[in-house]
Order: C-alpha cells, then sequence, then structure tokens
C-alpha cells in the first residue's frame, strides 16, 4: 500500500509539473476600468499553476449604483486558486481566440462613459500581447472572454489578504 502512494504521489507531481511546462501562457492579466456608471473596477491576475489575484477597487461586491462608492476605500486584494475546469476554459477561450493576431486597439471614442478592459497576456516563449478595448466590444470573442473574467470573481473561492 505505501509503494502504490509514493507511486501515485510521485505522478501526481509529475502531472502538474508536465501541465504549467505545457501551459504557452505565462501570465494572463485581465484588468477592467471604469466608466461614469457601476462597472466593476478590477484586476485579475492568473500564472499557469492557477494561483491568482484579484484586485477589486469598486462595484464588484455591492448591488446598486451610488456615487459614494467612490469615496469608500477600494474592497481589496484576494488571493484564490483557479479551478482546473475554469482554468481549463479560460485556456480554450485563449486559444480559439489566436491571442498573437488580435489588435492591439478596438473601440472607438466617440462616446466617452464607456469602460476599457486591458488583455495582458505573457507568453512562455517570453512574447507579450496586449489588448486594449474601450467599450469591451472589439469581437464576439473577445467580450465572451470578458465576461469569463467577470464571473470569475463570483464563481471562485477567494481569500481577503489585504
Amino acid at each position: 500500500m505505501k509503494y502504490i502512494l509514493s507511486l501515485f504521489a510521485v505522478i501526481l507531481l509529475f502531472s502538474c509539473q508536465s501541465q504549467k511546462a505545457n501551459s504557452k501562457y505565462s501570465r494572463i492579466e485581465y484588468e477592467a476600468g471604469a466608466c461614469f456608471g457601476s462597472c466593476p473596477i478590477f484586476k485579475i491576475t492568473i500564472n499557469p499553476d492557477r494561483t491568482a489575484v484579484l484586485e477589486a477597487e469598486h462595484f464588484n461586491f455591492s448591488k446598486g449604483f451610488s456615487k459614494s462608492e467612490f469615496d469608500k476605500p477600494r474592497e481589496g486584494t484576494f488571493k484564490g486558486t483557479i479551478k482546473e475546469t475554469d482554468y481549463n476554459a479560460l485556456i480554450a477561450l485563449l486559444n480559439n481566440l489566436n491571442v498573437k493576431s488580435l489588435n492591439e486597439k478596438y473601440g472607438e471614442r466617440n462616446v466617452t462613459d464607456l469602460p476599457t478592459s486591458y488583455l495582458r497576456i505573457q507568453f512562455a516563449d517570453g512574447t507579450t500581447k496586449h489588448v486594449e478595448d474601450y467599450g469591451k466590444r472589439g469581437t464576439e470573442k473577445l467580450a465572451e472572454l470578458y465576461k469569463f473574467f467577470e464571473d470569475l470573481r463570483h464563481n471562485q473561492q477567494w481569500t481577503k489578504v489585504k
């Protein structure tokens, strides 16, 4: 029994390391900026080992809109580990986007009250891709990705650290 458990532990360790080593993304970062309403303002950073940091500014956990929200301190910094199924879904969304071929900027600034999103990807090969999207309507696939990140704020286990 002891040998079986040891073998299982070794296999588990190697499978975790190979998943991390095989990831073509060394860091995934999404930032949602402010608008003239109650758009959530936050930044989430996800590593290949699924550890994540959520930096929540305003309108992430409150219901409704109040101008006094900006007078309150930021909501906090949270840490967590993205569920494996959600991480795999995120990787599939990114792969489906063909991130390296995306434009660097999307959106027309003719309307002044829309939020801006920022997608920053660091690849395992050392390259990076930054996408700025005013209005969050760059492409349908990008909009789907933004929704996915916004949902992560509520469907993961977060622990407040600051």
